[in-house]
């Protein structure tokens, strides 16, 4: 399957990038000419017999009753309000379709639009459309799927949905909350419950992993090994305790000071406490398990961290699925941080991890016994994909991170703006690694485009118009001010990283893309010291799955990081329920002129590379 659909049309071509169930749109109008009174673009779509609906933009016209108009539409859907960007990245359910969107065929029809002499917006053009179809729903490829957290807490999406004030969890220390209670309302007074803000927060990272477990619990042939690091989530430690009373689950839990103590028990030792009790009390009549490795907990942390994330499935003695990425099994981890899981149904990769998981288990979780194995200087390679399982010896540990390094490096050294690296790392400025420099150095090479987030708050490097350097953004804005039509977002201090994603994707619409991915830190110290799992994947449709994740947190906070701290409009009244009424109110409206488009034809300016580059 390709990573993408294109079409040509008398004066724009299109891309539709198929990412995990969201699509990015690319345009394109070659020829110069045709971009005089250039309006913007009218994105609409069509699925499951309904629509055709209209992307919504922010802002209309200030006087929309001078401008054609399709009166059955609002005044800020892109038929009456065209797009000023060039890309665009649709997400079912943003504005259209409500919390469950359908998932499918979904044709796309992107028209450009026109002003006449007099800067009024001309009546659409169907002509100049160009239509594309694509299948939109959860990546799946070669026996290989992914997930995604939502994330995205601090968004207008958010809070229009659950409210500013909605809860991420009840107050309290409870392990297994009820999650059917309300956690918050919308403007509008509607209320929402926990289940339902996890559901849409968790995106489908959530299912997969509660997928997974469902499968698990409702096939008593099937066996459950568990790495954790952070554990929580209600739902997930619900499922492992019905495991532990039927024998059928062993879980290897960090026990780092983050997750253990003996004087203030945290979450993970409630756990325990609990599976403990269950799998001593478990039933006679499940079966058949395997009566050689009886349901229990390993707690340990290898040198410092049990840092993996996987789950490993057994068919008997067999293992026959298993998931790994950089989601923790918590209520931050799937509902605050930005995250990622990988599913493999290849019998080949599951039993390496279940190797993995039993050479762990009979070392408990000690950096000297597994530095002794095998497992901990060696590369498993299956297909397109290439494995290490930390902790390594420091030497094998700067092999591994060289090789990522080397691979950025690569990308800045070939022909002008052929190389690309799109990134979202948790931290590029703690402990040392040769990766933190490559991708920190990014952003200054007008050579290469570079787009990446981490939750780093230094050297932070935002698009310039009128040049080509890159950009590095931050997921921690927690002071930004919003100004009108936007509501305020919610401040993330104290519930953890927004972005806690450890993925690099190097030229992911060359001739050989690669995304790094998995639990690992990319830092030496990480690979050394913790238990984890790095993947190298040489896939074009896993690499644009995992670039267009990086765009879309890149653009949403580039836009917050813009914002002051501290301004005036910390003070002003709270913006209207209704974002385009409050845009109108502010005096924000959409331009008249064709003058947006000349960064995109600026040779000297990223957005010129940018819209090469997608389109």
């Amino acid at each position: 399957m390709s990573s993408f659909v294109a079409k040509s049309g008398t004066v724009m071509t299109l891309k539709a990038y198929i990412g995990d169930a969201k699509t990015l749109l690319a345009m394109n109008i070659p020829k110069k000419k045709d971009i005089d009174h250039l309006a913007g673009f009218t994105i609409g779509y069509t699925a499951n017999g309904q629509g055709p609906f209209y992307i919504h933009n922010t802002l209309r016209f200030e006087k929309p009753a001078g401008h054609a108009q399709v009166s059955a539409q609002p005044a800020n859907a892109s038929v009456n309000s065209p797009i000023h960007k060039f890309r665009w990245i649709h997400v079912p359910g943003s504005v259209h379709q409500g919390l469950a969107p359908f998932m499918g065929a979904y044709q796309y029809t992107v028209t450009p639009r026109y002003f006449d002499a007099q800067n009024r917006l001309r009546p659409m053009d169907a002509a100049l459309g160009v239509s594309v179809t694509v299948s939109v729903g959860p990546f799946e490829s070669n026996g290989m799927a992914l997930g995604f957290t939502r994330g995205f807490t601090q968004s207008q999406a958010f809070v229009n949905h659950f409210g500013s004030s909605a809860l991420i969890r009840p107050a309290g220390d409870e392990l297994l909350f009820d999650t059917s209670v309300v956690s918050g309302a919308d403007a509008s007074g509607q209320q929402y419950t926990f289940e339902q803000e996890y559901e849409w927060l968790g995106f489908t990272a959530r299912q997969k992993i509660l997928g997974l477990l469902a499968e698990v619990v409702g096939n008593t042939s099937l066996y459950l090994d568990v790495f954790a690091y952070d554990l929580d989530e209600p739902a997930f430690a619900t499922a492992l305790l019905t495991l532990a009373k039927e024998g059928r689950v062993r879980v290897i839990l960090d026990n780092a000071a983050l997750h253990h103590s003996t004087t203030k028990p945290k979450p993970e030792d409630v756990f325990e406490g609990l599976f403990r009790d269950a799998a001593k009390n478990k039933t006679d009549a499940m079966g058949p398990r395997r009566a050689d490795q009886p349901a229990d907990i390993l707690r340990g942390k290898f040198g410092r961290y049990a840092h993996d994330k996987v789950l490993v499935v057994s068919d008997g003695d067999k293992p026959v699925k298993v998931l790994t990425g950089s989601t923790n099994f918590s209520v931050t981890g799937l509902y605050v941080n930005s995250n990622h899981v990988l599913v493999f149904s290849d019998p080949v990769v599951s039993a390496k991890y279940g190797e993995l998981f039993d050479t762990a288990w009979a070392g408990k979780a000690s950096r000297p016994q597994y530095l002794k194995t095998a497992l901990s200087n060696q590369v498993f390679t299956k297909a397109k994909t290439s494995i290490t399982f930390a902790p390594h010896t420091e030497a094998f540990a700067a092999q591994v991170l060289d090789g990522v390094a080397a691979r950025i490096i690569k990308e800045g050294a070939k022909s002008k703006g052929k190389g690309s690296v799109l990134f979202a790392v948790m931290q590029v400025d703690q402990g040392t690694s040769p990766v933190y420099t490559e991708l920190r150095a990014l952003h200054a090479n007008q050579k290469i485009f570079s787009y990446g987030i981490s939750d780093t708050t230094s050297g932070i490097a935002l698009y310039e118009p009128g040049r080509k350097t890159g950009v590095l953004v931050t997921g921690k804005p927690v002071k930004s001010q919003l100004p009108p039509p936007f509501n305020q977002v919610r401040n993330i201090g104290g519930v953890g990283h927004q972005v806690h994603h450890k993925f690099v994707v190097c030229g992911f619409n060359g001739t050989d893309p690669v995304v790094y991915c998995g639990s690992s830190n990319l830092a030496l110290g990480g690979e050394t010291e913790n238990g984890d799992n790095l993947l190298e994947i040489h896939d074009e449709g896993v690499a644009t799955a995992f670039a267009i994740e990086a765009i879309g947190l890149v653009d949403h906070f580039e836009f917050l990081d813009r914002l002051p701290l501290t301004s005036a409009t910390a003070k002003s009244k709270a913006p209207a329920a209704e974002t385009q009424a409050a845009a109108a109110s502010a005096g924000w409206f959409l331009s008249v002129t064709d003058r947006w488009t000349r960064p995109y034809y600026d040779s000297n300016d990223l957005r010129f590379v940018d819209r090469v580059l997608f389109a």
